[in-house]
């Protein structure tokens, strides 16, 4: 029993003398995180002191490289970053505070997985600490008595130019993780946390240093996001341009399209001048060339709709002439050689054509020069009607009288009659109507002569 008790007795100083070492290395170690700092005020006027500087311990973050450190993730894939501080409080035991300061930054994660994105909790590198103990000494008149202050505080480190996004983050922010939650202070003793500002007006709690590095951050970051945006955003209409040029460089353009030469052409229902009008098209519009022959092109107007359209009123495909060369070679002397007039009067329209009916009309009977000669076709006898249309009415012009069209008969077996007004002619003569448009608005008797087997006129 007495050498036990000897033993105890002998070991009494050395267990005494461990223990002092522990606490020594523990408070040397407290010492050396920079987190802590005593001051000679008492408690209560530290706890004052931190209440007027509440605007400043909590707010966003322009940046998080310089003030927090990700060991798993790269920091530039982190948005919309915040900071959140505690104070502990105790009195010191030769008098005075000591002021104990852990902070809590956390920021959106951006994951390449959209699922695997959210609010992650970072690791404070000691600046925000440092910088919020600095501010609490000139609140307290500078007087900080003893404590290590960090190296970042000492040599505060150039503020990044990056600038993260800085939209509104959740009022409500994840837990610090176990590992954070080992320098958490003794929930016995006071703690004072600050409340959560929503858009800090400004940051007139941070020190004049960091006050600066941050505003300097901010219009450097500013630009800079600006700038990328700029070259994403031309990058992008450069991208589409290119994609656009090679669909259209890359699009076949289809070898069988009509377009159509002046404005007004009409587009008939059947191959006939006496035919409906389904509409008048515009110069440069494209139809789809269904089938043609001398004088007609049969086009698809869209889905089952077809119509006709004179030839020589369209620029037709890629070794297609517009006009039938070989029908004109072929149709000998020139219209005028063919036909002349044999009589012109004033009279009243000799037919019941709605436009001309009991009006004065001028009157032009024609034959043919040679009655033996062969049938030169329907294009010459147009043509020649043309002519004399074109005369008469600027003879009418120049000589106004009560004449409200003009009239032409052809006096042979195979001959009939065309009747135009002088309101048509005169939009003629203006270019309002192509001569496709005019012979559509003329009369023909009877209309079987003039283009019901399919023919047409050529201009």
């Amino acid at each position: 029993m007495k050498s036990r008790r000897g033993f105890r007795q002998a070991c009494a100083p050395v267990l005494v003398a461990g223990i002092v070492a522990s606490c020594c290395v523990t408070w040397s170690r407290a010492q050396g995180t920079g987190n802590e700092r005593t001051f000679p005020q008492s408690k209560t006027t530290v706890e004052k002191a931190l209440k007027d500087m509440q605007a400043a311990t909590a707010g966003h973050l322009p940046v998080l490289d310089g003030f927090a450190t990700s060991a798993d993730r790269p920091l530039d894939r982190y948005q919309r970053g915040y900071y959140q501080s505690k104070f502990q409080v105790s009195a010191a035991p030769g008098g005075g505070s000591i002021v104990r300061v852990s902070v809590q930054v956390t920021a959106w994660y951006v994951d390449p997985v959209a699922a695997q994105s959210g609010y992650r909790v970072l690791s404070s590198n000691g600046r925000l600490e440092a910088d919020l103990l600095d501010q609490l000494a000139d609140q307290l008149g500078g007087k900080a008595v003893s404590g290590p202050t960090s190296s970042a505080s000492a040599s505060p480190k150039p503020f990044p130019s990056q600038k993260l996004n800085s939209p509104s983050v959740q009022s409500s922010l994840k837990q610090p993780s176990s590992k954070q939650m080992a320098n958490t202070p003794d929930p016995a003793e006071p703690i004072i946390s600050a409340p959560i500002p929503s858009f800090p007006e400004t940051r007139g709690g941070f020190s004049s240093s960091l006050t600066r590095g941050l505003a300097e951050a901010e219009k450097t970051g500013t630009q800079t996001e600006q700038k990328k945006i700029a070259d994403k955003d031309q990058s992008s209409l450069q991208a589409e341009a290119q994609s656009l040029e090679e669909v259209l460089k890359n699009q076949a353009h289809p070898k069988n399209l009509v377009a159509v030469k002046k404005n007004g052409t009409p587009v008939v229902a059947t191959a006939s001048l006496t035919a409906k009008t389904l509409f008048l098209a515009s110069a440069h519009d494209e139809f789809e060339m269904l089938d043609f022959n001398r004088d007609w092109v049969h086009v698809r107007i869209s889905g089952l709709s077809r119509g006709w359209i004179w030839r020589n009123h369209l620029e037709m495909p890629e070794g297609i002439p517009d006009v039938d060369t070989h029908a004109g070679s072929a149709a000998g002397p020139a219209a005028e050689e063919l036909f002349h007039v044999t009589r012109e009067e004033i009279a009243l329209f000799p037919g019941d054509w709605e436009p001309l009916r009991g009006k004065n009309v001028k009157i032009i009977s024609v034959q043919k020069t040679d009655e033996t000669a062969k049938d030169a076709g329907l294009a010459v006898k147009l043509e020649f009607a043309k002519s004399l249309l074109d005369k008469s009415y600027t003879e009418l012009v120049r000589k106004p009288g009560d004449v409200a069209g003009i009239v032409l008969i052809f006096d042979s077996a195979d001959g009939g009659m065309i009747a135009a007004t002088l309101s048509a002619l005169q939009q003629w003569k203006a270019g309002a109507l192509p001569d496709a448009a005019l012979w559509h608005q003329c009369f023909f008797d009877p209309p079987e002569t003039l283009g019901s087997s399919g023919s047409a006129a050529s201009q």
